[in-house]
């Protein structure tokens, strides 16, 4: 059977969590066998509780238990079931952009508009620098385009330890580069490409619109992070709040950060840990989106509040009751496609407003 097909337990699973998620709070909560899990001043959905209920049930494992390429597989297995129905949108093809730093494969979205050209948004999937690819984000791509009336342009950089750091980065920054280039080919609006991602391609939006205002390139006309990895030379109380249960882990953040960097990196290089760029005036409007239960919630909040500092305009909206990687769930939670569906009506006020500088 091809690894893009749903086993037919696999697709009972999805039917079954989708029942399951759609019951009223107080069952959720029963069902999961648990009372209320409050943390840090705040209460977990009870849809995301019963989620991790399921999955602990299931036998999940930390993805940083298992070789690359197993929680590579395994991510997808878990993202397909927790996708659900592709979202439509007005287009959808696979390109392979030839950029400088060699073939990437693509994703472009199309949304349904009666507009002439719509903005672009670059968008970098997350998943550590070593997991992830086009089909683990499809749906969040789809929920993209198609609430904030934009073309999505989903990039598979290479991933760690394959091609560690700064493999992923100059993927990035060529995809970017290619995306300003040929962004009318693609029936976009030039003079409007963002660039976005979640968790690890938070990183890579972040760090692409600084290294495209230092070095003179055209500015992305927005910066969308979502839960983004922005620091990783200290830890901060979400870290400890958030070190287990809750999806991602302490033990995660550690191993992804070693596969893409190497154990001896210590993460000053603003180039792997953003927010300590000295420079963050004249950057793109940033829409910064954290989950109250994800050990990266601080540093994300931290890079909001720094961007606001330094005169970036920035809108920083906290999920409380979510978790890192809400918006791979989509296809079971309506909580998180909820999240997922304002973000997107975030980016598209946003990056259609004119005449304010940032």
């Amino acid at each position: 059977m091809a690894e893009d097909t749903l086993t037919f337990r696999e697709r009972i699973e999805h039917r079954v969590a989708r029942a399951l998620l759609s019951l009223p709070p107080g069952l959720q909560l029963r069902l999961s066998g648990k009372p209320p899990v409050q943390r840090d001043g705040l209460t977990l959905h009870p849809e995301v509780q019963l989620l991790l209920t399921l999955r602990e049930r299931m036998g999940a494992v930390a993805m940083s238990a298992l070789p690359p390429v197993e929680t590579r597989r395994r991510a997808r297995r878990e993202a397909r079931v927790h996708a659900g129905e592709p979202i439509p949108v007005g287009a959808v093809r696979e390109l392979v952009l030839e950029t400088t730093a060699g073939p990437l494969q693509a994703r472009h979205y199309a949304p349904v508009s009666s507009e002439p050209r719509e903005p672009l948004l670059v968008f970098f999937h997350g998943g550590g620098f070593v997991l992830g690819d086009l089909d683990t984000h499809d749906n969040a791509c789809r929920l993209l385009c198609h609430h904030a009336h934009l073309h999505v342009l989903a990039v598979d950089y290479r991933l760690a330890p394959e091609h560690p750091y700064p493999a992923a980065l100059e993927d990035a920054m060529a995809a970017y580069a290619w995306a300003c280039e040929h962004a009318r080919e693609l029936g976009a609006d030039p003079t409007r490409v963002a660039v976005g991602g979640d968790s690890a391609g938070g990183n890579l939006a972040a760090v692409t619109s600084q290294l495209a205002v230092r070095d003179g390139l055209p500015a992305p006309a927005l910066q969308l992070l979502l839960y983004p990895a922005v620091d990783r030379t200290c830890e901060r109380a979400s870290h400890g709040h958030f070190s287990e249960g809750f999806f991602l882990t302490r033990a995660d953040i550690t191993w992804f950060q070693e596969q893409y960097t190497g154990a001896a990196c210590d993460g000053s290089d603003p180039r792997i840990s953003p927010l300590l760029c000295r420079e963050l005036s004249g950057l793109p409007p940033a829409v910064v989106v954290t989950a109250g239960f994800d050990p990266l919630r601080d540093e994300g909040e931290a890079y909001a509040r720094a961007l606001q500092q330094a005169g970036t305009r920035t809108s920083l909206r906290r999920f409380d009751a979510l978790i890192h990687g809400f918006a791979n769930m989509v296809g079971v939670s309506r909580a998180c496609r909820d999240a997922v569906v304002e973000v997107a009506a975030m980016v598209g006020n946003e990056i259609n407003r004119s005449g304010v500088s940032p």
